[in-house]
This record gives C-alpha cells, sequence and structure tokens, in this order.
C-alpha cells in the first residue's frame, strides 16, 4: 500500500529513476517510484544501443538483455562510401529495453523500494522542508509527501519546470526522431550503420541497428533546425522504400531528444533530475541511457546522504553536480564543441572526410581516426575528439 510520506519520491521509471531507487533504497532510506505507464520498460523510446564498457560499469549484462552483440560500424556518407570501422577494443550491444528496465526495477524494488505504475503525477508543491505530490494512481486521485524529488521524466521534464528549473531546449539542440522496429530485413547481425549528411538526416544521422532474426530498428534523429523544411518521419520513410522495401513495421516510436550541452544546474532545493530531464545525453549521437544511469546512481546516493544528513538544501545537493562533471558532464560539454562542428558541414565536406578516411589502411581505421579526420580544419578540436573517445 502506498504510504502517506516517504524520503525520496521518484517520478518516473526508466534507467535513471530505477538506478536512483536502487542506489537510494540500499542506502537505507525510503523510496517511492511513481511511472505513468502500465509498464515499466514499455513503451522503448530509443534505438538500445549501448556500449559495453559503459553497461559493465555498473553489472554483469544478463544475455536476456542484449538482443545483438555489435563488433563493427559501418559509416555511409552521402554518396555512398561505405567506411567500415571494426571494433577492436570496445563491443557494442543492442539491448532489450523492455527486459533491461524492467530488469532494474525489480533490482531497485529488491532493494527496498515501493514501485507503482500508472501514477500519473499532475502537480507538486513546496511545504517548508517537504514536498506535496498530487497524482493519479489506477485513476484515484493520491496525494503524498517526501522530503526529496527526483525528477526522471524525461526530456519534457514537468518535475523541472514545477521546480523552476530552466529545462528549455533551442530548436537547433533538439532533434526530431521517429524509429521503426521492422522485421523481414536481411542485415549483418553484428554491424550497426550509421548513414550521415543532409542527405539521410540533416543535424543528426540516420541508424540500423540489428535485434537479430531479421528483426531491427531503423531510426532517424532530424535537427529541429532542419526538420521544418522535411520531417523525420518523411526522410525514414523514403529511407525505408529505398533500402529495404521488403521491411514489416511491428511497432513505431517518436519524439523529441536533447542534443544540448547538460543543464549547468539540475538542482533545486529538496530536488533534482536525472537523465533525459537533465539533458544528459550524449550530444553527438543522442544516446541517453549511461548518462540516466550514472546520474540516477548519483541522485541516489545524494538524496540519502542528505536525509541521513537533515540537509535537502540545494547547497548541500551540489554534491550531485559535482558528481556528474567529474564522471561525464564535462565531457558531455567538449563533445557538444565537436557536435556544433561536424553539423555545419556540407555533404561535399563530409564526402571528401569519407575520401580521406577510406586512404586510412583498414587494419588502422578507428572511430577516433574518423573524427580526427573530420574536425582536422579546427585543430582545437581534436583534443576534444581524443578526450571524446577516451572516455568511451
Amino acid at each position: 500500500m502506498i504510504k502517506d510520506q516517504y524520503d525520496l519520491v521518484i517520478v518516473g521509471g526508466g534507467p535513471g529513476g530505477s538506478m536512483a531507487a536502487l542506489h537510494a533504497a540500499k542506502n537505507g532510506i525510503s523510496v517511492c517510484l511513481l511511472e505513468k505507464t502500465r509498464d515499466i520498460g514499455y513503451p522503448v523510446r530509443c534505438g538500445e544501443a549501448m556500449g559495453e564498457t559503459a553497461i559493465g560499469q555498473f553489472f554483469k549484462p544478463k544475455n536476456t538483455w542484449i538482443a545483438a552483440r555489435i563488433k563493427k560500424c559501418r559509416i555511409i556518407a552521402p554518396n555512398g562510401t561505405e567506411l567500415n570501422i571494426p571494433f577492436k577494443k570496445e563491443k557494442g550491444y543492442v539491448l532489450n529495453r523492455r527486459i533491461f528496465d524492467y530488469d532494474l526495477s525489480l533490482m531497485a524494488s529488491e532493494a527496498g523500494a515501493e514501485i507503482y505504475t500508472k501514477s500519473y503525477v499532475k502537480s507538486i508543491e513546496k511545504k517548508n522542508d517537504t514536498y506535496n505530490l498530487n497524482f493519479d494512481y489506477l485513476g484515484q486521485p493520491k496525494m503524498i509527501k517526501s522530503r526529496i524529488i527526483i525528477g526522471a521524466d524525461g526530456v519534457d521534464s514537468r518535475v523541472g519546470r514545477w521546480a523552476g528549473i530552466k529545462t528549455q531546449v533551442k530548436m537547433k539542440d533538439m532533434e526530431s526522431c521517429i524509429q521503426y522496429s521492422v522485421g523481414n530485413v536481411d542485415i549483418d547481425k553484428n554491424q550497426m550503420d550509421m548513414y550521415v549528411g543532409r542527405i539521410h538526416a540533416p543535424g543528426g544521422y540516420l541508424w540500423v541497428f540489428p535485434k537479430g532474426d531479421g528483426f531491427a530498428n531503423i531510426g532517424i534523429g532530424v535537427s529541429g533546425k532542419y526538420s521544418k523544411e522535411k520531417s523525420a518521419k518523411r526522410y525514414l520513410d523514403e529511407f525505408i522504400e529505398k533500402k529495404y522495401s521488403a521491411a514489416t513495421i511491428h511497432t513505431t516510436m517518436c519524439g523529441g531528444v536533447p542534443c544540448a550541452k547538460p543543464l549547468s544546474r539540475p538542482i533545486a532545493d529538496s530536488l533534482m533530475l536525472v537523465g533525459d530531464a537533465a539533458h544528459f545525453v550524449n550530444p553527438l549521437t543522442g544516446g541517453g541511457i549511461a548518462g540516466a544511469m550514472k546520474s540516477g546512481m548519483f541522485a541516489g546516493k545524494i538524496a540519502s546522504e542528505a536525509i541521513k544528513a537533515d540537509d535537502t538544501t540545494e547547497r548541500f545537493l551540489q554534491k550531485y553536480i559535482n558528481l556528474c562533471n567529474k564522471d561525464f558532464a564535462s565531457r558531455h560539454n567538449k563533445i557538444y564543441r565537436v557536435k556544433e562542428t561536424i553539423q555545419k558541414f556540407t555533404d561535399d565536406e563530409m564526402n571528401h572526410i569519407a575520401d580521406k578516411v577510406t586512404q586510412i589502411p583498414a587494419d588502422k581505421i578507428t572511430l577516433g581516426k574518423v573524427f580526427t579526420t573530420a574536425v582536422l580544419k579546427k585543430p582545437s578540436m581534436i583534443i576534444d575528439v581524443m578526450r571524446m573517445f577516451a572516455g568511451f
């Protein structure tokens, strides 16, 4: 049964919310997680790709989490030039997010967190050092109190807005994304494809991520700067018709991805934002699972420390920002600079870069060398690129 008060209430049951619940509960405070949908892990709202090292810093991955093991990447330039890049050290996974997210929530509940789905939070109100949360649970109005709130409610974070945090994303940094989960496609089960250039996806890229047995996630992200000219759906539909005309579409997902700088202050008194809500997304790739999990873990730990210290002020919660900056947020700011440079390339410049990369011996080519070649005209960017890949 839902109690009247908790030390911590988390809004949102994705990887960020579940990690926050897991680590806060492990540290001995009372935790309630509210998820608006019927099922944790559904609907899936991303390409589901994650690096082996990224997931390994949290858990040894279960086989049931992994739909495909990625050993190589193919980048396709606007003129069709293909750059085939083997992953020599780092391997990648395409996850089964429904299973992965659900298992994370189970871990949190086993640690002592209470999880309630079909819980739509309608408002929060600060009363001295406590928040009142008004929400509908299974269609019935409820109110609970909490010493701290963690907003894990995505890019359109209402929790952040209610707390007065400026979460707006500039149009040029918001990618319009749509993805089809498709069947009946003949692709390499160990290779991810990325199509770049304005002909394919202006200001973003188009991806083909295998999920085994003729199944794949095929999606696209288009910068808001260009999406008025031609919709992301139209770009994707034209691609599917041209490359995979026999594909059967099983699910469709769409939404916005904030490929912006991380929020500098995703906190307020008694409140923290994690994951997409804090813009903790890789600005270049749009990948947000690792950032959500890491920020959720940090927020859960700091929430428990704040409760035990009886200090939930913004000043105390600065510890959360410090952890994020030291681990990944500062690197995301550097990646943003690289993204800004690459987005300005014309298709002709993209083709020229691809031609340069094809001159690199096959056994020497890496993703790092591809991006270093891309920014050769801006020497100041090369250090950022090297740091970017050193951290992956």
